[in-house]
């Protein structure tokens, strides 16, 4: 299965507090719930962005996502690879 990193928009996303983060995932839990191969992995909160891991047949599932959960999709990057610090070893 395709794994995208998705970039979201969210102006003061990083001054959210637990309530909304919460508010937030359980509105994409919902929305996922009517799409069975769509997972969301995990996602990482900066000051003024998220940034989305997604496990996804397509990136247009992704954009889907985003519509019906009324969530910023300013990006969707499929990952091609994924490196460590073990991989220079």
């Amino acid at each position: 299965m395709p794994r995208y990193v998705i970039e979201r928009t969210l102006p003061g996303a990083g001054q959210l507090d637990d309530q909304q983060l919460h508010d937030i995932s359980a509105k994409s839990n919902e929305v996922l719930d009517s799409m069975p191969d769509v997972t969301w992995v995990e996602s990482y909160v900066s000051d003024d962005k998220l940034f989305c891991v997604y496990d996804s047949p397509d990136a247009d599932s992704i954009r889907e996502h985003a519509e019906q959960g009324g969530f910023p999709c300013d990006a969707v990057n499929e990952v091609r690879h994924t490196i460590s610090p073990a991989t220079g070893r």
